[in-house]
């Protein structure tokens, strides 16, 4: 999912918001991840790595004895050995069922049969971090603080990351043009709640939790985590590609990287791969690091020489993963690793480099718990991508991947956690395992217009390539993982296969600010007709209404918003009745067809002590539908309706009641409609741990189906399970 490249990469807009972010809004989470930071924590990992294990070699008698006492006791009530969770982000009912009816999914069909499958509940609204957060808390929304990929300052009406915030250290030591920092920046995460695997850990129950969403920066748990999407690249952004091309003209693109204009020289050419700023100086600017590029047109290759490397590509292949070191000063070095593929070498040179991935074994940034963890696994497995998003939907979107390339870099995405997964079962014979895999949900945001032969992104002259075949065989795939997972997974393990939501055609966008403009609930400025990004224009000494991000609408409320000028109480009831009746079941009068099937009123929704950090609507959009890419970017004009012609064709950021996600399971459950603030509690249940009263999801499973006599374990006393339409 992404979110916006975060800006939105929101990759949704996920990159979509993201870089525009970056670009656009001064935002400390998303300027950098602090080079003070990174250069300690570079200089050090190694030492403390040495010297915990110095540590760890020592104690290992004590730390054995006491495992083995403890160990025996955490599961002395367990129904399980293992639970295995394998989240295929996306997956969608409609298509599981499909291709089930056709054999294609033999092995998702042997789980249905021998024990249980269901469409699982997401939340409202049905977005990534959202529902990941759910799915980690066993809570609604209100529960856990993250409404969608981004938030609303309501002091700058301008948008935030919701997942986390990097500041910058609060004391330097000034040493000619540097300035040394003399403590660490504050990483915070906004995620609030729980997640079950920390809850588990208190009991003796060990986890490893590789790649789910909105786990960065790590929380500390009995267990391994390597973070998953909203972990930033090194250059503190939610992914920011590089595009390097001799083409005269192609000068910008609108949203997810950075192009890099070329002159070669008969046949080299002298470039830079572009860094994090450089924090270390006073004047802070850019670090770039010198590159040379050589070509041979005859044999349709390249010597890329960065960094002390060099790297010979041919034409149309990706680079394995290479280490590269930028040096800010004072003998410090900030390290990352990067991808390059080579699109044309002539007549016009085209190369695309991926956004500079944090480096899993000199990381500048905690990217695991414990930190030596991603250390491990790059020695064991080698280099990984580290970024949370790392399918780069926007570099197809923008035309800089075609699709076969895009295909391939996902895919090797995909099998670089495949290998995670897999060592962990290897390795952990008791416990929880869970892995996230982006795979189902990137491919089909850009492919699924494959899917509806008059998508208006198949006749506007983007490259189709492809056919609808890209979704069944990603669908194949994820079934023959499953079955290797199946094969692997031994005796007393329980498995879940879950998507945290469903998959529907994106082809028509709602501009919400467009349509409050035009309809008086939101003023521009005299003499202006639309604004830039990010309401740059918008007047709002006059402004009743705005939407911001993927499904937000706020009241400008007078002493909440900077500027407000609703009054809180009745005036605000009021707007929101209004706002409500006219938006349900809005039409698009091209079409004819409902744009906006419901809204989901902030005074209806699972109370939580976060709930007033929720837009006051969450707009339920009817398939077809979704948030326009402007209205996302705060731009406004007087047009409401636009088709969708991006490759991104496919989405689920409407109404939650449209898509559910799957749920399949090798044992049978109490229920046939689970929802995604179930899992939590359920894995506390199969470890014979009592379920904490702020979860809003029940237990799945019951003991019988494990053929135990033992009680499974009831929530705490005074809870009850919070239902709602759509969740």
């Amino acid at each position: 999912m992404r979110a916006f490249n975060h800006s939105p990469r929101l990759r949704i807009l996920a990159a979509a918001l993201v870089l525009g972010l970056g670009t656009a809004v001064s935002l400390e989470a998303y300027v950098g991840p602090g080079a003070g930071f990174a250069f300690l924590s570079s200089f050090l990992v190694l030492f403390l790595t040495f010297f915990l294990a110095l540590l760890s070699l020592l104690s290992w008698p004590f730390r054995f004895l006491f495992r083995l006492i403890r160990g025996q006791k955490a599961y002395k009530n367990s129904l399980v050995d293992r639970m295995i969770i394998v989240g295929l982000d996306g997956m969608e009912p409609t298509l599981v069922e499909k291709f089930m009816a056709e054999g294609k999914l033999p092995n998702l069909s042997r789980l249905k049969e021998t024990g249980s499958y269901a469409h699982l509940s997401t939340t409202t609204p049905p977005i990534s971090p959202v529902a990941w957060s759910s799915f980690m808390t066993g809570s609604h929304p209100a529960k856990h603080n993250i409404f969608d990929f981004l938030s609303r300052n309501p002091h700058t009406y301008l948008p935030d990351l919701s997942s986390a915030q990097i500041g910058t250290p609060k004391r330097y030591l000034p040493l000619g043009k540097y300035r040394i920092p003399l403590s660490k920046p504050v990483i915070r995460g906004l995620r609030k709640g729980i997640p079950f695997w920390k809850i588990l850990g208190d009991t003796g129950v060990f986890s490893t939790i590789l790649r789910i969403p909105i786990t960065f920066p790590p929380e500390k748990f009995k267990g391994h985590l390597i973070s998953g999407m909203c972990a930033p690249d090194l250059k503190g952004s939610q992914g920011t590609f590089s595009f390097y091309t001799s083409e005269a003209g192609k000068a910008d693109v609108d949203e997810g990287g950075v192009i890099i204009p070329l002159t070669a020289t008969g046949d080299r050419i002298e470039t830079y791969i572009s860094g994090p700023q450089n924090t270390l100086l006073k004047q802070e600017e850019e670090m770039r690091l010198p590159m040379s590029i050589t070509l041979d047109r005859e044999k349709k290759q390249a010597v890329i020489e960065v960094s002390g490397k060099k790297i010979k590509l041919p034409e149309k292949t990706f680079s394995v993963w290479i280490r590269i070191t930028f040096r800010p000063g004072l003998g410090m070095k900030i390290r990352a690793i990067c991808r390059f593929y080579i699109s044309e070498i002539s007549p016009r040179f085209h190369m695309y480099l991926t956004p500079l991935n944090i480096d899993p074994e000199k990381p500048a940034l905690p990217i695991s718990h414990p930190f030596i963890y991603s250390v491990y696994l790059g020695k064991l497995l080698g280099s990984f991508t580290t970024l949370g998003e790392a399918d780069d939907t926007w570099a197809l979107n923008e035309g800089i991947l075609d699709e076969d390339s895009f295909l391939k870099l996902s895919y090797d995405n995909h099998r670089e956690s495949e290998d995670m997964l897999f060592n962990a079962m290897d390795k952990v014979k008791k416990g929880v395992i869970a892995c996230w895999f982006q795979t189902p949900d990137s491919i089909q945001h850009m492919f699924f217009r494959y899917l509806d032969r008059e998508h208006p992104a198949l006749a506007c002259g983007i490259p189709t390539a492809k056919s609808a075949q890209v979704i069944e065989d990603l669908y194949v795939n994820m079934d023959e993982l499953v079955g290797r997972v199946m094969d692997r997974m031994g005796k007393k393990t329980a498995l879940v296969v879950m998507s945290d939501h469903g998959f529907k055609l994106f082809c028509r966008g709602v501009n919400l600010n467009s349509w409050l403009y035009l309809n008086g609930y939101l003023a521009l400025k005299d003499g202006k007709t639309d604004s830039g990004e990010w309401f740059q224009d918008v007047d709002w000494s006059r402004t009743k209404a705005y939407g911001l991000g993927l499904a937000g609408i706020y009241i400008n409320q007078e002493g909440r918003e900077a500027q407000g000028i609703v009054k809180p109480g009745e005036d605000t009831r009021a707007l929101k009745a209004e706002l409500k009746e006219k938006l349900t079941g809005l039409t698009d009068q091209q079409t004819g067809d409902t744009a906006i099937r419901r809204l989901y009123d902030k005074d209806e929704i699972p109370a939580g002590p976060y709930k007033d950090n929720c837009p006051d609507f969450i707009v339920g959009y009817n398939e077809g539908y979704r948030v326009s890419w402007g209205s996302v970017t705060g731009k406004v004009n007087d047009e409401v309706y636009e088709d969708n012609t991006k490759a991104w064709s496919g989405d689920h950021c409407i109404d939650p009641e449209l898509v559910p996600g799957v749920f399949f399971s090798n044992h049978p459950i109490n229920t046939q409609s689970p929802s995604i603030v179930d899992i939590a509690p359920s894995a506390l249940s199969l470890f014979g741990v009592e379920i904490p009263g702020h979860m809003d999801g029940l237990p799945l499973f019951d003991a019988a189906s494990f053929g135990s006599k033992s009680k499974t374990p009831e929530p705490a006393a005074g809870r009850v399970k919070a239902v709602e339409d759509g969740q």
